[in-house]
């Protein structure tokens, strides 16, 4: 197991660039399972989820050619139906949450598959009825096979249907696309997730020869062809890490810009941080944080408390939500935090109250943080991670306190941050890795 060790109270300086967005890698990947010609995938993130599902292809009979620095070709042209049957492969999907859009692709390239329960973040339940009931609604049969604790899909004709989801998920949706390009007729999907990493797999299908209409929407309509042909992909920077960069300005009053941020597709991120009382400048594709030693959050136009809420794109995404109340420990005004999307993401916050953070849990989904206004430091901390974005918090909030922290169990923050203790250093933070 790794830690960072992480001096607190050195200031930012600089420009970053954000990685590339581990979220879309994660679906694009188990797109490649789609054609037998190559697809080339461009700015894919080094960090340990995408690396784990591009082992996993590769185990499946997936060729796999690194061309460059983020930059793969993957040739899906001899599956390893043996393999995907094996003891192996189910062990490798438990350890892999975005495993789980192997399903459709699967199913519709060979018509049966077997798959063992994700893993993932400890964050609560996080059911997987959208994505079964999506490959029902195709025609396919699914069984639960106690003896390898797996489920078993067979779909050998695929067709296509109408369905309204029961949510918007965005890996169900997903699933379900990729099942239906290769489906016999039109299927329409209504209340499908439409946030930017959903439209990227949507026009890189397209660029195979898939027929997807409606991208950006809510309403999908896929028309079913024969087969999909090779195509080249770059992804979208993460917006995650564009808001990560944006709170570790904030909090530690330091000046910073971020390159090449796609600021076309943040949505409402930017404006969820300029609510706390940040200031965010653009210039060009670049968004830059002046210093500023005070910040104080807004209230709502009638004088009450601001409540800061997850929702569906293009509501925000709720991996920010862990940042944000990092942050508004700091500023000035109170703010409620509402998780609605996870069960167990606010469990963290007793690590930053013993650090001297004034926040009230209510309830699993809800945390009140009162502000310091930069008059009090968090104080160090021993802390262990539960997950990738809680990880993540934690790390701004020991780069923001008074001594030396210790982050243990940091592989978590290793699954969707590339390099960054290094990246960070660069900037003027002091972070050492302990293995």
């Amino acid at each position: 197991m790794s830690s960072f060790i992480v001096e607190g109270g050195h200031k930012l300086h600089g420009s970053i660039t954000p990685q590339g967005a581990k979220n879309e890698a994660l679906q694009v990947l188990c797109a490649v399972l789609l054609t037998k010609e190559t697809v080339v995938i461009d700015n894919l993130p080094n960090i340990l989820d995408v690396n784990n599902l591009i082992d996993l292809l590769a185990s499946i009979g997936v060729t796999v050619e690194k061309l460059s620095k983020g930059k793969f070709a993957f040739t899906a042209a001899n599956l390893d139906t043996a393999y995907l049957r094996s003891a192996d492969f189910l062990k490798k999907c438990n350890k892999l949450r975005g495993s789980v859009m192997l399903i459709g692709p699967l199913l519709a390239r060979l018509g049966e598959v077997t798959y063992a329960k994700p893993g993932g973040d400890k964050i609560g339940r996080r059911r997987l009825d959208t994505h079964f009931q999506g490959m029902v609604n195709l025609g396919a049969t699914f069984e639960y096979d106690q003896d390898l604790l797996a489920y078993r899909f067979e779909g050998k004709h695929l067709k296509g249907a109408y369905m309204l989801l029961d949510e918007a998920s965005v890996t169900g949706t997903a699933n379900i696309i990729m099942a239906s390009v290769l489906a016999e007729g039109t299927t329409t999907i209504y209340n499908a997730a439409c946030e930017p990493y959903v439209q990227q797999l949507c026009r890189l299908l397209n660029n195979m020869g898939a027929k997807i209409s409606g991208v950006g929407s809510n309403l999908l309509t896929i028309e079913g062809v024969k087969s999909l042909h090779g195509a080249q992909h770059k992804l979208l920077p993460d917006m995650i890490e564009v808001g990560s960069f944006i709170g570790m300005a904030a909090i530690t009053g330091s000046e910073l810009r971020i390159k090449e941020a796609g600021i076309r597709d943040l949505g409402i991120i930017p404006d969820a941080f300029r609510r706390l009382g940040i200031r965010i400048e653009e210039e060009g594709d670049d968004l830059v944080i002046p210093a500023q030693e005070h910040y104080q959050i807004e209230s709502f136009l009638d004088g009450s408390i601001l409540t800061v809420a997850d929702a569906p794109w293009p509501g925000l995404t709720p991996d920010l939500l862990s940042v944000l109340l990092v942050v508004a420990t700091q500023a000035k005004g109170s703010v409620l935090i509402h998780q609605k999307m996870f069960e167990s993401r606010l469990f963290f916050v007793d690590k930053l109250i013993d650090m001297g953070a004034q926040i009230i849990l209510c309830d699993p989904h809800r945390a009140v943080v009162v502000g310091h206004d930069h008059t009090r430091q968090l104080k160090r901390n021993n802390m262990t991670s539960p997950d990738i974005r809680a990880g993540i918090a934690m790390l701004i909030a020991a780069m923001s306190a008074e001594g030396t922290s210790r982050i243990d169990h940091i592989d978590q923050i290793d699954r969707g941050y590339e390099d960054i203790e290094s990246r960070l250093n660069a900037l003027g933070a002091c972070i050492r890795r302990e293995e």
